[in-house]
């Protein structure tokens, strides 16, 4: 993992173009690992694109590409090298032996943003158990240094006895905490519970799409907000009142291309709040060239998590940063995501869907009444389905929940 230090670390990011993505996608991949090493705090020196059928099974990379990744980690003194995909316990020995530097895959480095991000002990539970889940199948790698003897009765390796224990240190470890994480189920399960019957909304998305600045915005709360990934780790429920009537409202994890399992599992209990909310809010950052996919991935993500299916409105975020280039009048060129205007995209989500849609500012508050009055109006419909008789009588106590 990367470690604070005073100097920054000085990072070499690699991909690849292969049968599962084109090199549209893998340099799209490879700018967001780089938006993750700069959240990590680490400087990009280079990025390395090389063209695989599938990654070569021992060094990712071909022996060619690797040598020239070595040569420039060696001129430019870089610390790290990092890996778009997750790693292969054998590809990261041999990759760490050609190289001679610290080597992270996507998903290592995922889970260290995760570790300086978590501030309750709830998501410090959670991003523990992923660690060790992660690490167990690479303690091999870890002991090399340990010179081994010769076979034979009285004559065992010292480093195979050391990696026996630590498996069992780790085991022991993870069944630990994932007792700990059953008792605090139990506990925010209880707390959801004592909520009571009010409906409860979730905001969902890609990282860094402007869900905490919109759950800022609807709470008057002062939710953590930057433009960094994971800014959100903790879940926070507030209770918002919109007109006269009073709802839940969840801000969430962000969600992310190549999420790891591990993480998926192991924070499945804070994704609660999604599974058991009545409306989902989800936020799409229309600014970014690739959000449609950003779409489908949240939308898998829901669905591993047994939470599609629900009400949804779509919040497609940061329309004062969407750029449009206008095609001239004789131009035949077909159209594509940079020469379609927001009218345009804004029609053809309306036409493909028949859930709400509505194309917001949270930063600039453009058309923040008619998102309040579409969610109103999608609250209400719940909401007298379950007080019939005082609608508009129904009062909770203020309360802040964050865990």
């Amino acid at each position: 993992m990367i470690e604070t230090a005073s100097a920054i670390e000085k990072a070499v990011l690699v991909g690849l173009i292969s049968n599962e993505q084109d090199e549209r996608q893998a340099q799209e991949y490879l700018d967001e690992l780089a938006f993750l090493t700069d959240t990590a705090g680490a400087q990009v020196l280079k990025q390395f694109l090389q063209r695989l059928d599938m990654p070569n099974p021992v060094t990712f990379v071909g022996p060619g590409k690797l040598q020239e990744i070595s040569e420039y980690v060696k001129v430019m003194e870089a610390d790290t090298v990092i890996f778009d995909d997750e790693l292969t316990p054998t590809q990261l020995r041999n990759i760490e032996r050609e190289l001679e530097c610290k080597v992270l895959d996507r998903t290592n480095l995922i889970l260290d943003i995760f570790a300086r991000r978590a501030k309750t002990s709830h998501a410090k539970t959670q991003v523990e158990l992923a660690q060790y889940q992660y690490l167990l199948p690479r303690l091999t790698r870890m002991w090399t240094h340990l010179e081994r003897q010769r076979g034979g009765i009285g004559l065992r390796g010292p480093g195979e006895t050391q990696i026996e224990t630590d498996r069992r240190i780790i085991l022991d470890k993870i069944a630990r905490l994932k007792e700990q994480l059953k008792k605090i189920d139990k506990q925010k399960s209880t707390q959801r519970k004592n909520r009571g019957k009010m409906v409860r909304v979730a905001l969902v998305g890609y990282t860094n799409v402007g869900k905490s600045t919109i759950m800022n915005l609807m709470s008057k709360s002062e939710v953590f907000a930057e433009n960094k990934l994971f800014a959100t780790l903790d879940t926070t429920v507030r209770k918002v009142v919109v007109a006269n009537i009073p709802f839940l409202l969840a801000d969430t994890v962000g969600f992310i291309r190549k999420l790891p399992h591990g993480l998926v599992e192991s924070f499945k209990s804070t994704l609660d709040e999604v599974r058991e909310a009545d409306i989902l809010l989800h936020v799409v950052d229309i600014s970014h060239p690739g959000f449609e996919e950003q779409i489908a991935v949240v939308n898998s993500t829901l669905k591993e998590i047994e939470a599609a299916g629900k009400p949804t409105i779509y919040l497609f975020n940061k329309i004062d940063a969407f750029t449009y280039v206008a095609k001239a009048e004789d131009d035949l060129t077909p159209k594509n995501r940079e020469n379609i205007s927001l009218d345009e995209w804004q029609n053809s989500w309306m036409a493909k869907n028949n859930t709400p849609s509505l194309f917001i500012s949270a930063t600039e508050k453009e058309n923040i009444e008619d998102f309040k009055n579409l969610l109103y109006d999608e609250v209400k419909k719940i909401h007298t389905q379950r007080f019939p008789y005082n609608d508009f009588l129904y009062q909770v106590p203020d309360f802040e929940d964050e865990y």
